[in-house]
């Protein structure tokens, strides 16, 4: 499974037109990420309530999630496979407040999350490390996929 490290982050490039979920009981982040996302060209839906991203994944198009590990009623691990049990390849990047943690990045990795990024990072580079993952995941499903004759 594609996993985005920290320490490994570049500088984002042009990137195609994607629908994003921001899933953040903090509101002030939550609200800056979604903006700076349809900044760069993005659309960018948000919710506080972990409760609602399930119901929310299916009436939306959606093209990744990125969760926080740490929020009220539903932790963001828990919520990784729920979500999994109906959108299986939907790219999910952790977005938390713990900076590197390794425990946290491996139970966020058992979970099903296809990435892990602090929130102390800067916007750009929380940007890429999100387009990063992305384009693993795409990645990844076309080569599972039968080469067409």
């Amino acid at each position: 499974m594609a996993w985005a490290l920290l320490n490994s982050l570049t500088t984002a490039a042009h990137y195609q037109f994607m629908n994003f979920l921001v899933v953040d009981d903090n509101r002030l982040l939550n609200r800056f990420l979604t903006t700076y996302l349809r900044g760069k060209g993005h659309s960018a839906a948000s919710l506080t309530d972990s409760s609602k991203v399930e119901s929310w994944l299916d009436l939306n198009p959606c093209d990744g999630l990125i969760l926080d590990i740490g929020m009220p009623k539903i932790d963001g691990l828990t919520l990784i496979s729920k979500v999994r049990e109906k959108h299986a390849h939907l790219p999910i990047v952790m977005f938390t407040g713990l900076g590197y943690d390794e425990d946290a990045m491996q139970a966020a990795r058992k979970a099903g999350a296809n990435g892990y990024v602090s929130k102390g990072l800067g916007p750009s580079e929380i940007y890429s490390a999100l387009m990063r993952v992305l384009q693993q995941q795409q990645q990844q499903q076309q080569q599972q996929q039968p080469a067409k004759a």
